[in-house]
């Protein structure tokens, strides 16, 4: 038995269906995961989750085959008490939880219970999201590659060597959507001190930066090579790029503070 016919059989239970948790659920709706499989406890239901056929509430099946964390890190302590007895070792645990390390669930569900701890970003919500994934010692393979299938719903998932890689990966792709967001504010802002009306320069940026990242990703070329591909001698490109490469002040220093940042507050959130 595969792991999804796994679920069909046994259910899955989903703590949490908030942003994060919609876009897990309508990926695994749509990849043909029965409906009445799904089990959600969430205090605030939405309307789009009542329509979905789940089941919502009520008695939860006794061993399922998956049970996945959805909630937010501060609503952690109170949420995971009362899903503690899903530990054992029966049911796989997968956490999208920032900042919750694999120990904490340990901690409530035993060391023998398998544990999945992943890293999605918000692009999720669009079905183009990249999630790294991590297990711990009783999480084989079997395990991750079910995490694997359900994570994959909302996008490209990769599998980190070990947690100790967690942070840096939070700071990279699970911050990452911010950085980019911020870029787009600050090139129509340019843009628009250049002279642009406000709702051109914005859309002109949004759609830039859109366009580019789908082409880094489809392109046989690395990124570096991408940049020389639209960089002429002397032209209007490179005048900007010796600006944003400067190694002090443009964006090499700039993203390595930035990410550095990043990655410290989340091994301090790690600790509690």
């Amino acid at each position: 038995m595969t792991g999804l016919q796994d679920i069909a059989a046994r259910g899955l239970v989903l703590l949490g269906c908030g942003k994060m948790g919609s876009a897990m659920l309508a990926g695994w709706l749509d990849r043909g995961v029965p409906p009445e499989a799904v089990h959600v406890i969430d205090p605030a239901p939405s309307d789009w989750l009542r329509g979905t056929g789940v089941r919502i509430g009520g008695a939860l099946p006794e061993r399922p085959a998956v049970l996945l964390v959805a909630v937010k890190p501060q609503m952690m302590e109170a949420a995971l008490p009362g899903a503690a007895g899903f530990g054992g070792g029966g049911t796989l645990v997968i956490s999208v939880a920032a900042g919750t390390p694999l120990s904490r669930f340990e901690a409530t569900f035993g060391a023998a219970t398998p544990v999945v701890r992943a890293m999605p970003n918000t692009p999720a919500a669009v079905g183009r999201g990249i999630t790294a994934i991590v297990g711990n010692r009783a999480a084989g393979a079997a395990h991750l590659d079910l995490a694997e299938a359900l994570l994959k719903a909302v996008g490209q998932v990769v599998r980190l060597e070990g947690e100790g890689q967690m942070d840096a990966v939070t700071a990279v792709s699970g911050s990452g959507p911010a950085y980019v967001f911020h870029l787009i504010e600050t090139l129509a802002a340019a843009g628009e001190a250049e002279g642009l009306p406000g709702d051109l320069a914005m859309a002109l940026a949004k759609a830039t930066v859109g366009g580019a990242g789908q082409l880094a990703e489809d392109a046989p070329e690395d990124p570096g090579q991408l940049r020389r591909n639209v960089t002429s001698p002397s032209g209007t490109t490179q005048a900007a790029l010796e600006v944003l490469m400067d190694e002090e002040r443009g964006f090499p220093a700039l993203l390595r503070r930035a990410v550095h940042a990043a990655a410290a507050r989340s091994r301090e959130l790690g600790r509690g």
